[in-house]
C-alpha cells in the first residue's frame, strides 16, 4: 500500500531511519502496528528485516512515497508540494523563481498548471465556498457581540517615541528587530578551513542552508502585507492611518479648549497664546538643572551659558519687560562655580553681580566690543548696542565700564 509522504521536500523535516539513523529517502517504510509516533525505516533496513524493542519484521507495513500523479499524469505529488512551497515563498506571479526552485518545470509549466488547477478549478473554489458556508452556519448561533473597549494609549502620531515603539529607522528604511533576529548567532562562529574532515563540512554547510531558509521565511514575512495588498490600497491605508492620527489629536485639542471653558475661536488662539507663554517660562525655570549636569566641561558649559542668556533676553515679550522694570531689584548673581569667573577682575566679578550677567556672557560681549572699538578707531553706545542684543540698559552698564577701565574709548 502506497501514502503520501507527511512531510516536506527537505531532508531534514523527516525523523531519520531507526535502523541506520540516515537522512530517509522516498519511497521508505512506515510500521501499521508501531505508535503513536512513527516507526520509519529505509528500504535497506527494511529488506534485513530490522527489529527493535516492539518492532517485529512481521509487522504490517506502509510505503511512503510521493511518486505518483495526482492532478495531472505529468506531475507527481511531490511536485504538486514543492510548486505551493514555491508559490509561498517566492509569490504569487514570480513563475521565473517558482520554476528556479523547484527545479524540474519551467516557468510557463508552473503558471499554467497553478492557474489551472489552483486558480480556475471550479472544484477548489466550491469546496472553499462550501466550507465558507458551513463556518458561517456554525458560527451564526453562537456569534459573540462586538462590544467596543477603550482606545489603548498612543504616543503622538510621527514622534520620537512612535517611531522607538514601531521599531521602524526611516534612515534606513529598516526595522530595529527583524523577525528570527538572532538567526546570525548560529553562523558568525562557523570558519570553513582546508583541514576540516568531510563530516564537520557537511555540518557547516548544513547550517548555513538553515540560515537561508530563516533568511526566506524573513523576507516572506516581509512581503505578505503586500502581496495581499495593492500599491493603490497600501497607500489609501497609511494615508487613512495619518488621518485617523491627525483627527484625534484634532479632537484632543478640542476637548481641551471645552474643559478650559473656551467656546470660540477667538479665545482658543489666545489662550494658546499663553499656554506656549507658560511653557517658555516653565523652560526656563528647569534651566539651572540643565547647567548642573553641564558643569563638569568648563567649556561646554560657557558656550551653553552664552547662548542660553542670548536667547532668553531676545525672547522676553515688551509686556513682559515692563513687569520686570515694575519689581524690587533683584539681589546680586552669585558667581560660585560658574565658568569664566577666574577669568575676571575684581571689578569685572562686581559689574556681572551687578548687572546679574555670567562671566561668560560678558567675556564674550567684552570682545566683540574691543573688536569693534579697534576696527573703527572707536565706538558710541548706539553702536554696541546694535552689536549686541540684550537688555539696553545691561548695554549701557558694560559701556560705560568698558570705558571708565579704558578698554575702550567713544567715538
Amino acid at each position: 500500500m502506497e501514502h503520501l509522504a507527511s512531510f516536506g521536500n527537505d531532508p531534514s523535516d523527516k525523523p531519520p531511519c531507526r535502523g541506520c539513523s540516515s537522512n530517509l529517502v522516498e519511497p521508505y517504510i512506515k510500521c501499521a502496528e508501531c505508535g503513536p509516533s512513527p516507526f520509519l525505516l529505509c528500504l535497506q533496513c527494511f529488506t534485513r528485516g530490522f527489529e527493535f524493542k516492539k518492532h517485529e519484521s512481521n509487522h504490517k507495513y506502509e510505503i511512503m512515497t510521493s511518486d505518483f500523479p495526482v492532478l495531472e499524469p505529468s506531475w507527481t505529488a511531490q511536485e504538486e508540494m514543492a510548486l505551493l512551497e514555491a508559490v509561498m515563498d517566492c509569490g504569487f506571479g514570480n513563475w521565473q523563481d517558482v520554476a528556479y526552485q523547484m527545479r524540474t518545470k519551467n516557468k510557463e509549466e508552473c503558471e499554467a498548471h497553478y492557474m489551472k488547477n489552483f486558480i480556475n478549478n471550479p472544484l477548489f473554489s466550491s469546496t472553499l465556498l462550501n466550507l465558507r458556508q458551513i463556518e458561517e452556519a456554525r458560527t451564526a448561533d453562537t456569534a459573540i457581540p462586538f462590544k467596543p473597549t477603550d482606545d489603548p494609549p498612543r504616543p503622538t502620531f510621527d514622534s520620537l517615541l512612535s517611531r522607538d515603539m514601531a521599531g521602524y529607522m526611516p534612515a534606513r528604511a529598516d526595522f530595529m528587530e527583524e523577525f528570527d533576529n538572532y538567526a546570525e548567532w548560529d553562523l558568525k562562529d562557523i570558519d570553513f578551513v582546508d583541514d576540516d574532515s568531510d563530516i564537520l563540512h557537511a555540518l557547516k554547510i548544513a547550517v548555513v542552508d538553515i540560515y537561508h531558509s530563516r533568511l526566506k521565511e524573513r523576507g516572506r514575512r516581509k512581503k505578505r502585507f503586500a502581496r495581499v495588498v495593492g500599491p493603490i490600497e497600501h497607500d489609501k491605508f497609511i494615508e487613512s492611518h495619518a488621518l485617523e492620527f491627525e483627527l484625534r489629536r484634532e479632537i484632543g485639542r478640542l476637548q481641551e479648549y471645552r474643559r478650559a471653558g473656551i467656546q470660540s475661536f477667538c479665545s482658543a488662539k489666545v489662550y494658546e497664546r499663553v499656554k506656549q507663554v507658560r511653557e517658555d517660562e516653565r523652560r526656563k525655570r528647569t534651566m539651572l538643572v540643565d547647567v548642573l549636569q553641564y558643569i563638569q566641561d568648563g567649556r561646554a558649559c560657557q558656550q551653553w551659558l552664552s547662548k542660553q542668556a542670548r536667547r532668553a533676553i531676545t525672547e522676553i515679550p515688551p509686556t513682559y519687560s515692563v513687569v520686570y522694570y515694575c519689581r524690587r531689584c533683584a539681589p546680586p548673581l552669585n558667581l560660585t562655580g560658574l565658568p569664566g569667573t577666574e577669568k575676571l577682575n575684581d571689578r569685572e566679578k562686581e559689574l556681572c553681580q551687578v548687572v546679574r550677567l555670567v562671566p561668560g556672557a560678558y567675556l564674550e560681549y567684552k570682545q566683540a566690543l574691543l573688536n569693534e572699538c579697534r576696527r573703527q578707531g572707536g565706538l558710541r553706545l548706539a553702536q554696541a548696542r546694535a552689536l549686541i542684543k540684550i537688555d539696553v540698559n545691561k548695554t549701557r552698564k558694560i559701556y560705560d565700564f568698558l570705558i571708565k577701565e579704558g578698554y575702550i574709548n567713544k567715538a
